[in-house]
Formats: C-alpha cells, sequence, structure tokens
C-alpha cells in the first residue's frame, strides 16, 4: 500500500472521530453556543433579612392561630375548662376560649404597636379593653387586624435599629417582634386543648391524623 493510500484512510478516521468529541463542531473557531443552548439559570432567592425572617414568623404563628379560632364555633366561644368540673382540676377563673382569642388580639398592639412608634386604640386599653368587641367575626376580624400590625412593625425592622429601644417600651425593636410570636405560640397551645375539649382536633392537625 503506498504512501498516498495510507494517509487517505488516517484522514477518513481521524475526521468522524473528532467530529464525536463533546464540544467540538463544524463551526468556526470563534462560534459561541446561542441563548438556547444554555441552561435556564435559576432564579435568584433575595437574601434573608430581619424583616424578612420575623415577617415570615409572624406569618406561620398568624396561620395556625387564626385557623384555631375559626374552628371553634360560635356557639362554643364562651366555653371554658372550668364548665366541666373536672376531678382535681382548678379551672377558676380562666379565661374563655373568646377570652383568650381576643387577650393575643389586643397583646399584639400593645406589643408590635410601640416598634413603629403607633399608639394603641383607646378601645382597646383599660380593663374593660376590646368590651365591645363581642361576635365571633368581630373577634376575628380583631385579631387579623392586630397580626396585620406585626406585619407592618416586621417591614420596619433593619439591622441598623434592630436593638434600638422602642418608643415608650424597655425593649428592643428586635425583642418585642420575637415576643409577640413566642405570646401568641403560648396562647395557641391553650386554643387547642379548648377544641380537644369540644371534640374538634386543631386544624394544624388535621393532616396528621387522617
Amino acid at each position: 500500500m503506498n504512501r498516498t493510500r495510507i494517509c487517505v484512510l488516517l484522514a477518513a478516521l481521524i475526521v468522524p472521530v473528532v467530529g464525536l468529541r463533546p464540544g467540538i463542531t463544524s463551526a468556526a473557531p470563534d462560534a459561541r453556543p446561542g441563548p438556547a443552548s444554555q441552561p435556564a439559570l435559576q432564579e435568584q432567592q433575595p437574601a434573608p433579612t430581619v424583616a424578612s425572617v420575623l415577617d415570615r414568623e409572624i406569618t406561620t404563628v398568624e396561620k395556625v392561630f387564626v385557623d384555631a379560632a375559626e374552628a371553634m364555633p360560635e356557639d362554643k366561644y364562651n366555653f371554658s375548662p372550668e364548665g366541666l368540673k373536672i376531678p382535681g382540676s382548678d379551672y377558676k377563673g380562666v379565661r374563655t376560649f373568646a377570652g383568650q382569642v381576643k387577650h393575643v388580639a389586643i397583646s399584639n398592639y400593645f406589643i408590635w404597636a410601640p416598634i413603629i412608634g403607633e399608639p394603641v386604640p383607646e378601645s382597646l386599653k383599660g380593663d374593660n379593653g376590646g368590651e365591645n368587641v363581642k361576635s365571633k367575626a368581630d373577634i376575628i376580624k380583631l385579631l387579623k387586624e392586630s397580626f396585620a400590625l406585626g406585619h407592618k412593625a416586621a417591614a420596619t425592622l433593619t439591622t441598623e435599629n434592630m436593638l434600638q429601644t422602642a418608643q415608650g417600651s424597655k425593649s428592643t425593636r428586635l425583642r418585642l417582634a420575637m415576643y409577640g410570636v413566642g405570646h401568641a405560640y403560648n396562647h395557641y397551645g391553650q386554643l387547642v386543648e379548648y377544641l380537644r375539649m369540644n371534640g374538634i382536633v386543631p386544624p394544624a392537625s388535621r393532616a396528621q391524623s387522617n
């Protein structure tokens, strides 16, 4: 076999192999893949902030608390375990279900309003604060409005101001924001007990009980 024929055969073998190598195409050396060939870039999530983290915490407790408040029938809103007269128990004077919900709603105003320097509504002040809020619908309306104030307060927090003392308070703005969440969770636990005493599974537990 002469040299010319050998060169032709080698060329025939090398060209297909090169064409199969990843990234090697017949395009010009300086050609670049177009946009269609680029993998879709994942949308970047914004970095968490003090405001966003606390707002998420308020959203979480708001969800379970409001759902629990809505789960109790209106004719049971004045329920208190005191009326069950459980032997050995001491429920005398404890809040009714309505009282628990109203207490958190009103407390939310007193806890979160100082963060943004807003006054607490006069109707919520004093020993008889909120006395005109009686029906289930009105109580839940007040509750939702109080959590809306919490979101508004959380939105104002930054790394620069979170350790500043809140207006009219001895606590920092950050501590008040966190305390409001913890306080609501504390009373949510009591709502759960009241619901179960009436044969009602709390909404947050229904998925697990199915």
